[in-house]
């Protein structure tokens, strides 16, 4: 089950972020601007953005097979079919139609986890499912920059649809839905009229995953244009801080386990990740040799707190619920992510990449002092 469910995020990642390894290549072949090459990297997450509440509700309600098994399908076919786009309007509108079904694994492969494992092996369990989103992206990084570079932009989105088409087939043969309460029976309280605590944990969730985008968008263009790196080697780079900052999410879940705690590890990760994507800034504006090792330690650190929410999420808002409040977390991060690629595709061509780094740690630094530590109740 954790194999399949990981395997299910991790093609999904490929087909929602992959899209931002051909940045370089939609400003070089196309001859889109950055902002503009960055609308069409974020199309995938704004579909994710709209859909992930309804997926949310479907899992509450069919459950998780067959969200996982109609959603990694339909991510395939689009994918496919957004091969044979020929204009910027169409790859767009099929990115973000691909990103709207890939969204389906969200909730589907996370509630798999929760309700196959007790709470004391769960933080390490979501953590390894967690490690598919950094490894899908270093993925992506290896094979879509590269074969856009080489075989065209056509080429490099089969890659995402074939994963997609893979991890539908394993789902198929492995995925069984977890025990969960009858939908028919009594109506279980909405959790988010009892406490803000489900609350505060989507907002620290917005708040740090800025700086992770931002990182996951522009490292590679950033080695590529300022410190002339070749793709394949930007690529190589990149994939291999995403392998790390996997083992570190599988890390930070372990260590939840450990403490018996979710909140105080995530509150950890926000001061580390401001103080990370601060020394970055600073080293990209020196254009100081030390600033690539930065980026890898903040790619890391930056991806460590997304298990510790995810999971805390689903402990708080139990099997009824979950599926929609795992939803609503995941909609207010793409939310969020849907607006870097543009936004920080500004701010890189009016300031450069250092006040983006930069800029981008003051939102942990705010984050870490909202984490509810104090509101979070024994594992259960």
């Amino acid at each position: 089950m954790l194999a399949a469910s990981t395997l299910a995020q991790g093609a999904a990642s490929v087909m929602i972020h992959g899209p931002a390894f051909l940045i370089p290549a939609l400003h070089d072949q196309v001859g889109l601007s950055l902002p503009e090459a960055g609308v069409v990297a974020a199309a995938p997450t704004v579909g994710v953005m709209l859909t992930l509440v309804l997926w949310g509700l479907v899992v509450d309600r069919r459950g998780e097979r067959f969200v996982l098994l109609t959603g990694l399908g339909a991510t395939a076919l689009v994918g496919a079919l957004a091969t044979l786009a020929d204009s910027t309007v169409l790859l767009t509108l099929a990115l973000l139609l691909a990103g709207a079904a890939a969204a389906s694994t969200g909730s589907a492969s996370g509630r798999v986890v929760v309700g196959w494992f007790p709470p004391e092996r769960r933080g390490l369990a979501m953590g390894v499912r967690q490690m598919a989103q950094p490894v899908g992206v270093g993925i992506a990084a290896v094979s879509i920059a590269v074969v856009a570079e080489r075989q065209g932009i056509a080429a490099a989105l089969w890659v995402p649809a074939v994963a997609a088409a893979l991890a539908a087939l394993v789902v198929a043969a492995v995925v069984v839905d977890p025990p969960r309460p009858d939908p028919r029976a009594e109506r279980a309280a909405n959790p988010y009229r009892t406490d803000s605590y489900l609350a505060r944990i989507h907002g620290v969730s917005v708040l740090l995953v800025v700086p992770q985008f931002l990182v996951w968008t522009f490292a590679f263009a950033w080695l590529v244009q300022e410190r002339d790196w070749s793709a394949a080697a930007a690529g190589g780079l990149v994939a291999g801080a995403q392998v790390l900052g996997a083992l570190g999410r599988i890390a930070a879940g372990w260590l939840s386990d450990v403490v018996g705690a979710r909140m105080r590890p995530l509150r950890w990760v926000a001061v580390a990740a401001g103080v990370s994507m601060g020394l970055l800034g600073v080293a990209a504006g020196l254009d100081a040799a030390v600033a690539v090792p930065l980026a890898v330690i903040a790619t890391v650190i930056t991806v460590a707190d997304n298990g510790l929410a995810f999971t805390a999420v689903a402990e708080r808002s139990g099997p009824s619920w979950s599926g929609r409040a795992l939803g609503v977390q995941n909609t207010a991060q793409y939310l969020t992510a849907s607006a870097v690629p543009p936004v920080a595709g500004a701010v890189v061509a009016t300031w450069g990449y250092a006040v983006a780094f930069g800029a981008a740690a003051l939102l942990p630094l705010l984050a870490a002092p909202l984490v509810p530590v104090a509101e979070e109740r024994e594992l259960a």
